[in-house]
């Protein structure tokens, strides 16, 4: 196979596996914020080693294993940091259970991407708000103009309506293979 098919072959197996490399990198590093450097220097080596991949073969298994690495790296450097520090024999434990359940992970979090396309604009705002740019509730509140404890409600019902809606794709999924 000539370089730019190789090349093209690697952008779309990486592409396939982003999430699942991102969730494969956070379940090592739970809670870390850092997490997403490490899996975009994850991307970066991938695509250095490009040729070191024979097509055909496991993708997922051999970006994993660079993910790995790439945290193993991340933790020697913050060594002197008083973060909790997993042994390597836990940490292979976890590795080997995370790929055996990280196709579960993909699939709830595709079928999350598309519970929340379903909220209405205002409750993917607030949702937003809530997980992803990490500011406390009530900056939010005094924003919309709205108590903390009605947002708190209402963020309440979200989300039990997200995990019904994903609980719904899911099975409907899974009935749709068998």
């Amino acid at each position: 196979m000539d370089a730019q098919k190789q090349d093209a072959a690697i952008v779309s197996l990486l592409t396939q596996n982003q999430s699942a490399l991102r969730l494969y990198a956070e379940s090592l590093m739970p809670g870390d914020p850092h997490c997403d450097d490490v899996a975009q220097e994850t991307n970066t080596i991938i695509w250095e080693k490009r040729s070191d991949f024979e097509i055909g073969t496991n993708f997922k298994a051999w970006a994993f294993s660079i993910a790995r690495f790439q945290v193993r790296k991340y933790r020697f450097k913050q060594a002197k940091d008083a973060r909790l520090v997993f042994c390597e024999e836990l940490e292979e434990i976890i590795a080997e259970e995370m790929t055996d359940h990280l196709d579960d992970l993909s699939e709830h979090h595709i079928a999350l991407q598309a519970c929340l396309q379903k909220l209405k604009p205002a409750d993917r705002d607030l949702i937003h708000h809530r997980y992803f740019k990490k500011t406390p509730l009530k900056d939010y509140a005094a924003k919309v103009g709205r108590s903390i404890g009605g947002l708190k409600v209402t963020l309440h019902r979200i989300r039990n309506r997200l995990l019904l809606c994903v609980e719904k794709r899911i099975a409907l999924s899974k009935e749709a293979q068998a």
